[in-house]
């Protein structure tokens, strides 16, 4: 039987997908952290330099934190296996070559990207563990700590991340492709999970005027220090909402021009050098941004945040705002109608708020649950939506239809089959890639 791993395309390298590949990664990254901190196998040293790749380096620790991994998730593994030794370590040089030529390339991820998938990737973590309490427990960190010491290796994930999708992202396959690997591969394409065909409203909680107005004076006390003097990394260090950049005294090191957020550089790239500017909103809040250097391509600047706090009053009247539609459409307006004039999230507005259908086993448990003991036609409640960390939202779920696990078929699911044919296809073609780097990389095993 043939073995294939089920991975679905993306065109978006911050979409769910990978937001889902973050949490895991993290996940991952703590528990090794603790495994490293473990015992060592019997008859290796922690801290060998096993491995050079460009340069960076690949511990002994390196090695059994992740064969430990292993071993948590099958307990008939061998640990004193040197087959699965070797396998560990070849993936590491993978993973450390793909990063490394990603660097080469000048593939970068900004502070703001990495505050963000650490964001996501927390939310992540609390809804499968039920609370910030329970990780800290679990992993005997705080959730400061695991913000600090992890920045680097979430803005590696990031960079695997972005040139996977930068060279394969766009990789299809076509009908015939799909066709073809349906009969090359239906005995080993698992089930399709149960389903949930739902669509949704969204809104996102707007702060209150007053909330705004304090956060702006605030802001602007600030800049106004600042400018009769203040150190400006001091400053940062203690306003600052974006943390990363703030124990940095607010440096953000050089970004492309682009990857900024347009109201963000627009400004940034008008200072002159060391010249500070007012208040500037984003979707992330106020920022008093300082120039330090700029190049045509590229800008080096450093920012303190603000963010801009809701109350309890302000999601109040969000959620009182969805249950206001579902009582319409309880009352006989369609939803798919109430939907385009009122959701808020572009993505889905357009098509009536549907979402597709949805695999149950990836719901969060609470929702799950929810969804399932709803009739087909039922509306939830307002439930918090977090599909952006900038932008608090609740939504209204609506199933539309349950779709029971089923063998798949071209009729019912070539989409989904499409999906799996094109993954494939994309994972072939980057091991591919992976295997010109061994021959075109510097790496080399120091054993």
């Amino acid at each position: 039987m043939n073995n294939f791993q089920i991975e679905e395309p993306t065109s978006d390298s911050l979409s769910l997908k990978n937001k889902i590949l973050l949490i895991l990664f993290l996940a991952i990254a703590l528990l090794a952290t603790i495994a490293a901190e473990a015992q060592p196998i019997d008859g290796q040293t922690v801290d060998k330099i096993v491995a050079i790749v460009g340069k960076e380096i690949i511990l002994e620790s390196d090695i059994q934190a992740n064969i430990a991994i292993l071993a948590q998730q099958s307990k008939q593994l061998d640990v004193k296996d040197m087959s699965v030794r070797k396998k560990v370590l070849d993936g590491l040089i993978n993973e450390r070559l793909v990063i490394t030529k990603a660097i080469e390339d000048s593939i970068t991820a900004s502070d703001e990207e990495i505050t963000q998938q650490l964001d996501y990737t927390l939310q992540g973590l609390v809804q499968s563990y039920g609370s910030e309490k329970r990780i800290e427990e679990l992993y005997g960190m705080s959730i400061a700590k695991i913000r600090k010491d992890y920045r680097e290796e979430i803005r590696k994930r990031i960079l695997w991340e972005k040139i996977r999708q930068q060279k394969f992202g766009t990789v299809k396959s076509s009908s015939r492709e799909v066709d073809d690997f349906f009969t090359q591969y239906k005995d080993s394409i698992p089930p399709i999970p149960p389903q949930a065909e739902l669509a949704h409203i969204v809104k996102y909680v707007q702060a209150s005027v007053s909330q705004k107005d304090e956060t702006l004076k605030l802001a602007q006390k600030v800049r106004d220090s600042i400018i009769r003097g203040g150190h400006f990394g001091e400053f940062a260090k203690r306003y600052s909402g974006d943390l990363g950049s703030g124990a940095a005294g607010g440096d953000l090191g050089w970004i492309d021009k682009g990857k900024l957020v347009p109201e963000y550089e627009k400004v940034a790239f008008a200072l002159g050098a060391e010249e500070t500017s007012q208040p500037v909103e984003t979707p992330f809040g106020y920022h008093i941004i300082q120039t330090i250097e700029k190049r045509k391509d590229a800008i080096h600047t450093r920012h303190i945040l603000f963010k801009i706090g809701r109350s309890s009053d302000d999601n109040e009247r969000t959620k009182t705002e969805l249950s206001q539609l579902k009582e319409r459409v309880e009352k006989g307006e369609n939803f798919e109608d109430l939907a385009k004039r009122f959701s808020e999230e572009k993505e889905t507005q357009g098509f009536g708020g549907a979402m597709g259908a949805v695999e149950l086993t990836r719901l969060p448990g609470e929702l799950k649950s929810i969804i399932e003991k709803l009739p087909d036609g039922g509306i939830t409640e307002p439930l918090p939506y977090m599909s952006d960390p900038t932008k608090p939202a609740f939504h209204i779920l609506q199933r539309k239809a349950m779709i029971p696990e089923h063998k798949p078929n071209l009729e019912h699911d070539f989409k989904k089959i499409e999906q799996i044919a094109s993954a494939y296809k994309q994972n072939k073609e980057f091991e591919d890639w992976v295997q010109v780097l061994r021959k075109t990389l510097y790496w080399e095993v120091k054993e």
